[in-house]
């Protein structure tokens, strides 16, 4: 991949956030989606690489656009797998809540895995704790572990989670254990993130979550030197059937390299609303103000932008700037 997209996505992401960030508060989840995701998808348009959804807003007869399969970019340069999110939180934006994202990762063609949308189980944790994870291991020896290779006591680990029903026996077992929690209410990709940046205060991510979005923090976590475990959960018959129509084992823990292939693959995402790690769009009037984060695992590279808009000659997208 040429080394000049990593600023060329960050267009897209930004473009997303300041089109969803309209919507902040306004309780219309739905309109805020279609507002990032339109927006997302005319600036692919000018991005010069041969793109392929392998994870999007759905299947071709579920979504107008960026569904899998669909082709992306100016069909000019690199080919690539692309997995969108553009905009990771609906609820937390309709809410007017914390760490919503627009995000993107691309890969080299085929080094991405096609993660059907069903639920995942993960473990995610940053840098330091590469190696000392196990997913099918008690939770009382992951925190043990996290708080060895981060050298700190285990009650000063800070574990973050999706608030829900389905995690109550994690939470109960954390807090037997005497670790301290973040819930979240949407949004794990944000999640596992956080864990490889100190700042956050979050040292490793549990929970069943989007398959997809395990992906997409895989890539994020690539670049970073962290690490993610994931397996996936059918939920029937009929989502078994699919994986194994895919050719992938239900019961194998996967890890990094079964999630993102290959040495190099690019993340990026801009803060829609604001969270520990980036801050969200700002509407002056004017123009709007962005953070962004964007990454690339073949050289390491993590960017931090903060971008300044004009809402007076392009309204509502971010476009050839």
């Amino acid at each position: 991949m040429e080394r000049s997209l990593s600023m060329e996505l960050v267009r897209i992401t930004e473009a997303a956030a300041i089109a969803s960030s309209k919507w902040m508060g306004r309780g219309l989840k739905n309109e805020a989606d279609d507002a990032a995701t339109t927006a997302m998808r005319t600036v692919f348009d000018t991005i010069p690489m041969r793109g392929v959804v392998v994870i999007g807003e759905g299947e071709l007869d579920e979504a107008p656009m960026l569904y899998i399969g669909e082709e992306l970019g100016t069909g000019i340069g690199p080919e690539v797998d692309v997995a969108v999110d553009p905009l990771e939180g609906t609820n937390i934006v309709a809410a007017g809540g914390w760490n919503a994202l627009a995000v993107l990762a691309i890969a080299d063609r085929g080094n991405l895995l096609h993660a059907p949308d069903m639920f995942m189980d993960k473990i995610a944790v940053g840098p330091e704790s590469v190696g000392k994870i196990d997913i099918d291991a008690p939770v009382i020896d992951n925190l043990r572990a996290v708080a060895k290779a981060k050298n700190k006591n285990i009650e000063d680990v800070v574990a973050t989670l999706l608030d829900r029903e389905r995690h109550h026996d994690i939470i109960r077992q954390i807090r037997e254990a005497g670790a301290r929690i973040k819930l979240i209410t949407d949004g794990d990709v944000a999640g596992a993130i956080n864990t490889a940046f100190d700042e956050t205060g979050v040292d490793i991510l549990f929970g069943r979550g989007g398959a997809p979005e395990g992906v997409i923090a895989a890539v994020g976590l690539k670049c970073l030197g962290g690490e993610i475990q994931g397996r996936l959960v059918p939920q029937n018959d009929e989502e078994r059937k699919r994986c194994l129509d895919m050719g992938i084992d239900v019961d194998k823990v996967l890890k990094m390299d079964d999630l993102v292939k290959g040495d190099d693959a690019i993340f990026a995402a801009t803060g829609v609303t604001d969270g520990e790690l980036l801050r969200g769009v700002q509407l002056k009037g004017a123009f709007a103000e962005s953070h962004s984060l964007v990454m690339r695992a073949k050289s390491g590279t993590v960017r931090f932008i903060e971008g300044r808009h004009s809402l007076q000659k392009k309204p509502n997208l971010v476009m050839n700037e």
